[in-house]
């Protein structure tokens, strides 16, 4: 991996939402990650961490909502979201309990 990225750099947490959850019985698992990699790192770091096999990744920046605290203004922070799915026959444990 380019920028020395251990896959725990790349992956920074499951994304855990209700239709994120909901796709997991499909073999669609949903996560945060660093704002610098690319699909093929995310492959690598999930195929590693997991010990599963994936067949597609899907790779969507998602941009800070403008949020109001009072009379001060901002915007919730911005991240990478990367959506994984796995082979048919692999599962991740992790995930097993959520549902």
């Amino acid at each position: 991996m380019t920028n020395d990225l251990t896959p725990h750099d790349v992956i920074t947490r499951p994304v855990i939402t209700e239709k994120a959850l909901g796709e997991v019985k499909n073999g669609t698992y949903t996560f945060e990650v660093d704002s610098r990699v690319n699909k093929y790192q995310v492959r690598d770091a999930v195929e590693k961490l997991y010990n599963v096999e994936v067949e597609d990744v899907r790779i969507m920046n998602c941009k800070g909502k403008p949020k109001r605290y009072g009379r001060s203004e901002g915007y919730s922070r911005s991240y990478k979201k990367a959506i994984v799915k796995l082979k048919e026959g692999f599962k991740i444990r992790e995930f097993e309990g959520l549902i």
